[in-house]
């Protein structure tokens, strides 16, 4: 991946909110909260203000004027750059383009789940399933409403790819859930039996029980 001047996925929405037309960073919030962006971006109004001067600072956008309302104070209105315009449409390339890898708190748990008794571990995943369920079915009614609204499924499209992730992760913790119950999951004894007897398996006990499973 290019390593960018400005890689905060908030200026990438800035330079696309700027592509439409020029704004204030509060109107640029405002937007980006009407189509709700911070579901995908995170996004706070001081973080949004230091991206739009970082982004000024690299030429990428530019000052188109300044105004003030009665005893408001001053709102800037910024414009983006044909430099600017260079960069959103080089980096939205590369981010729909190349797959890269993500590094998630769940993957990192799932990686080191065995310091877990199994059946612990089983329990925390219901759980962890009864709200994957609630959360999908929300994101379907969030969906279903935009549809009923009128509303234009580029609008909706990050929805709509956060509820497939959301639906996969629910389908492979119900698997998973259902594998330890049965006793079918891969090398399930050899985690039971490292917790039941106080320590927790070694790299040659997952060896030995790879060897055993080739040997089978």
């Amino acid at each position: 991946m290019t390593k960018r001047k400005v890689s905060n996925p908030l200026a990438l929405a800035v330079l696309s909110l700027l592509a439409e037309r020029p704004m204030h960073p509060y109107e640029m919030s405002n937007t980006l909260r009407e189509r709700a962006k911070e579901e995908s971006i995170k996004l706070n109004y001081g973080s949004l203000y230091s991206v739009v001067e970082s982004l000024r600072r690299h030429g990428l956008i530019d000052v188109q004027e300044t105004l003030r309302e009665g005893r408001r104070p001053e709102r800037t209105v910024y414009a983006i750059t044909e430099l600017g315009r260079i960069e959103l449409v080089d980096w939205m390339s590369e981010l729909l383009s190349i797959p890269v890898k993500e590094f998630t708190q769940f993957e990192a748990a799932l990686s080191l789940m065995g310091v877990i008794p199994p059946d612990d571990v089983r329990r925390l995943l219901e759980t962890r399933l009864v709200r994957l369920e609630a959360e999908v079915a929300g994101m379907v009614g969030v969906l279903d409403e935009m549809a009923r609204r009128g509303l234009s499924y580029l609008w909706a499209i990050e929805a709509d790819y956060a509820l497939v992730l959301r639906r996969a992760e629910r389908d492979f913790v119900r698997d998973l859930v259902e594998k330890i119950r049965d006793g079918t999951l891969e090398d399930l004894s050899v985690w039971r039996r490292a917790h039941e007897s106080g320590e927790l398996p070694t790299e040659e006990d997952w060896e030995r029980a790879t060897r055993l499973r080739r040997v089978d």
